[in-house]
């Protein structure tokens, strides 16, 4: 490099090499603040929305809506789906996984964020297109349902030919359209069936869901000095390592956020059936637990301190609030499966 200097200076004996090092320097140490500022950003995650006024948004915007009708029944979940996948999309950033330039590529919390969001806007798009838009399993499948569904388990990693944002957004096009002949938009009807084996189905999905995540959670706390016989493969445990701890923790935060709004909607659609089940209070409860882990974060870090320890244990607490509410789930379930 001395060398390479020295020519230069040689061919430019009145240009001060110095001085250019100290400006590179300068616009690199500039770009690295500007970039981690635009990653905190980015990592700000979306405010909640009102499921019901965001339907009635969408009705009148279409057309549907005015002040003598009401929302028909799966407008409001079909909705919510609807704008949780668009809120995906367009938040700040927009969808961050699949990015290849800092500062997303750096990133690590906000795309976990998104996975959580993404796994459950699956669950239930295969929800519409298994059950909810049929009346029994003879039926035919939805005609927009069928091409949204595959759309929204396009891989998360493609930036391109095709990227993952437009065959999300392709999904959402025909969700759109779903929702279009749902409100009688057109001369096929789209039907959505508020029954409580569909609503209990559902539920399975996201119970295993969260079964699984509170396991990964508790698991970062796993006390390597117990008396465990790794032999035994009943007995065996998997420790979250601890790279992956906040990646497991803003996955249940991800997937917690989508829920809150899907249970809403579900609360508007399927309300005289939870009624006649008895069952409205357990659905509302599992919604606390859930916006429960909504709660501001004030460290910088997740911390996860070994249980009793002196330090607090944030993946402890997200359990908590998701074991109490797949619990929940559960006698919901068994609520919706009584005659």
């Amino acid at each position: 490099m001395s060398w390479l200097t020295s020519k230069l200076q040689a061919i430019t004996p009145n240009f001060n090499f110095s001085s250019l090092g100290k400006v590179i320097a300068s616009i690199v140490a500039l770009a690295v603040v500007l970039l981690s500022f635009l990653g905190m950003y980015w990592s700000s995650e979306p405010d909640p929305f009102d499921v019901v006024a965001s339907a009635k948004e969408k009705a009148a915007a279409q057309g549907y809506l005015d002040n003598s009708k009401k929302l028909v029944v799966g407008y409001t979940t079909a909705s919510t789906l609807h704008t949780i996948v668009e809120t995906l999309l367009d938040k700040p950033g927009g969808f961050i996984t699949n990015d290849i330039m800092p500062p997303g590529l750096v990133m690590d919390n906000m795309p976990a964020w998104e996975f959580g969001v993404l796994v459950q806007s699956r669950d239930l798009a295969r929800a519409f297109r298994k059950e909810f838009s049929r009346s029994q399993s003879q039926s035919t499948e939805d005609v927009n349902l069928k091409i949204a569904e595959p759309q929204f388990n396009f891989d998360t990693k493609s930036w391109a030919l095709p990227s993952s944002e437009s065959e999300y957004r392709r999904g959402n096009k025909e969700l759109m359209a779903y929702l279009n002949r749902l409100a009688g938009a057109s001369g096929s009807k789209a039907q959505f069936y508020a029954r409580a084996d569909n609503l209990s189905d559902w539920l399975s999905d996201v119970s295993t869901r969260l079964g699984s995540l509170s396991q990964r959670l508790s698991a970062s706390v796993i006390d390597e000095s117990s008396q465990i016989d790794e032999s035994d493969e009943n007995n065996r445990y998997v420790r979250t390592p601890w790279s992956k701890v906040d990646d497991v923790f803003y996955e249940a935060r991800g997937t917690s956020w989508a829920l809150v709004h899907m249970l809403r909607a579900m609360e508007v659609d399927f309300f005289y059936t939870l009624q006649d089940k008895n069952a409205l209070v357990s659905l509302r409860q599992i919604i606390r637990e859930l916006e429960a882990t909504q709660t501001s974060i004030w460290s910088p870090f997740i911390l996860n301190g070994s249980g009793f320890g002196m330090l607090a244990n944030h993946s402890l607490v997200m359990a908590s609030y998701i074991a109490r509410a797949n619990t929940a789930i559960i006698d919901l379930r068994r609520l919706l499966e009584q005659g």
